[in-house]
């Protein structure tokens, strides 16, 4: 990044509403509504804060696939570099939900495997009846094996977690399981544009975010 970008992203941050704003969203996904909470902000003001940051390129900002009414905030890491605080080195029980527990979730709980060598449990909330083929096919491509995984519903979590991530925007919209914290990752299902590519991107952000919270 450039000395007249970096400029903008520090300028962006010169203020202690926006601040905190990048502050909340470390850890997740928030709607606009959840934000103005948090920050017990009116929604004018918010809607300004927001403008300024997305114009830095520091949020971005996404319709959910559930409730089209609703819109995500997302932090952009990668325009802040190290500006913001870590939030990492998460360990314990993890749990990873979506609608059909046939991509996205699959994908997020073996990558967990594969990097701690511990077991993640994955459900969804209508759970489909096979992983997706080509859900198979890219977590192939990353050496992570599918090919036996069956999509099941939250009644196979028989305990409370230390940290449910719902990784579907519908999932988190409907009643979620009980855990002892929760984040949400708004992660475009690839099911609906159906192409490599989606399912791809679904997997690169994932492992993004795993080894986020874990590092």
């Amino acid at each position: 990044m450039n000395v007249d970008a970096r400029s903008v992203v520090h300028s962006a941050l010169g203020d202690e509403s926006r601040l905190r704003a990048v502050d909340l969203l470390v850890a997740g996904d928030l709607t606009v509504r959840e934000l103005g909470s948090a920050l017990e902000m009116p929604g004018n003001l918010l809607a300004h804060h927001l403008k300024v940051l997305e114009e830095a390129g520091v949020i971005g900002r996404r319709e959910s696939e559930g409730d089209r009414r609703r819109r995500y905030v997302t932090l952009r890491r990668d325009a802040l570099d190290t500006l913001i605080p870590s939030f990492g080195g998460f360990t314990g029980s993890v749990v990873f939900v979506c609608s059909h527990n046939s991509a996205r979730s699959q994908y997020a709980a073996a990558y967990w495997l594969a990097v701690t060598g511990d077991v993640a449990v994955s459900a969804g909330s209508h759970p489909s009846s096979h992983v997706h083929p080509t859900a198979i096919r890219v977590a192939a491509e990353r050496g992570i094996d599918l090919s036996a995984a069956v999509p099941k519903g939250y009644e196979s979590i028989t305990s409370v977690p230390d940290l449910l991530i719902s990784v579907c925007d519908r999932a988190r919209e409907e009643p979620l399981p009980k855990a002892q914290n929760r984040q949400h990752w708004s992660i475009p299902d690839p099911v609906l544009e159906g192409d490599v590519a989606a399912f791809r991107s679904a997997f690169n952000d994932v492992e993004r975010r795993v080894d986020l919270l874990i590092a």
